[in-house]
C-alpha cells in the first residue's frame, strides 16, 4: 500500500521494476514467452472497482485471463465495447470459461437503489442497472437492511448479464462447437471469497444454449423495468429497449 506522504505513480513505476526483475529472475523467458502469443483459459469480464484485480483473486499470472471492466460490471447488448471483447475472445482467444462477477459493496448498486442521480453519462450507464432494480422490485423491497439489498441487486445483476452473454450468437455457436462455458459469480470484499451463484450454460437436445437460473433452463426471458426493457430471446441475440 501506498504511504500517505508518497507519489502514487512514482510508487506505481519503482514496484514495477522491481517485479519485472523479479519475474525475470524466476524465470529468465517469462517475457519473452508472453511476447510470442497470448492463450488464456478465462475471459473475466468484472466491476472496474479497485478492490476486485482479477488476476489477484484467482491467483492467476499474466496471460492467463483476457479481461474486460466497466462501472457495475453492466453487461448491455448494445455497448460495442464489452460486445467485441466478449467476440474477440471466443473467436479468436478462444477462451474456455466467461466469469461474469458482480462484487458486494458496490456503489454502483448502492446508488441505483438509493435512487441516486450521478449525473453525466454515468446515469445512462446504469440504465440496465436499474431495469433490473425496477424487474424484481418487491423482493428487493423486502429485504431490510441495505447492505444486503444492495448484494442481491448484485447478484441480480450477474444473472441478466449472464443471460445476454448466453444469448450472444458467438457464444452460443462455441457452446455449441467447443463447450464453452459461462459462470456468474459474486466477489466477497470484505473476505475475499469468490462464490459461484450457480448461473451458467446448458445445452438443450437440438443444440442451441439456454441459459440455468436457479437450476431452472430458460430460453426466452423479458425483463421490464421502469427504465427499460431487456429482452433475452434463444435466437442468439439481447436486446435493450430503453424506455
Amino acid at each position: 500500500m501506498v504511504a500517505p506522504t508518497e507519489d502514487a505513480f512514482k510508487h506505481a513505476m519503482s514496484a514495477n521494476a522491481a517485479w519485472s526483475a523479479y519475474k525475470t529472475h524466476q524465470n529468465p523467458s517469462f517475457f519473452s514467452s508472453l511476447a510470442t502469443s497470448q492463450k488464456p483459459a478465462i475471459l473475466w469480464i468484472g466491476c472496474s472497482d479497485s478492490r476486485v484485480p482479477e488476476t489477484t483473486i484467482l491467483g492467476l499470472q499474466p496471460g492467463e485471463a483476457f479481461v474486460h471492466r466497466n462501472i457495475a460490471n453492466v453487461i448491455n447488448p448494445t455497448d460495442l465495447n464489452t460486445m467485441s471483447v466478449i467476440e474477440f475472445a471466443v473467436r479468436y482467444v478462444k477462451v474456455q470459461h466467461i466469469i461474469l462477477c458482480g462484487h458486494t459493496n458496490c456503489a454502483g448498486c448502492a446508488g441505483t437503489l438509493a435512487s441516486r442521480e450521478l449525473g453525466g453519462v454515468l446515469d445512462t450507464w446504469l440504465t440496465g442497472l436499474r431495469t433490473v432494480r425496477d424487474a424484481h422490485e418487491a423482493e428487493l423491497s423486502a429485504i431490510q437492511d441495505d447492505a444486503e439489498r444492495a448484494v442481491r441487486l448484485a447478484e441480480l445483476n450477474v444473472e441478466a448479464g449472464t443471460r445476454v452473454i448466453t444469448a450472444n450468437k458467438a457464444v452460443q455457436e462455441a457452446i455449441k462447437e467447443r463447450g464453452l462455458q459461462v459462470h456468474g459469480t459474486i466477489y466477497h470484499v470484505g473476505t475475499g471469497i469468490l462464490r459461484d451463484l450457480g448461473l451458467g450454460t446448458a445445452v438443450s437436445a437440438d443444440g442451441v444454449s439456454s441459459v440455468v437460473a436457479n437450476g431452472v433452463a430458460e430460453k426466452r426471458e423479458i425483463v421490464t423495468g421502469k427504465h427499460g426493457v431487456l429482452d433475452f430471446s434463444d435466437a442468439g441475440a439481447a436486446s435493450l429497449a430503453v424506455k
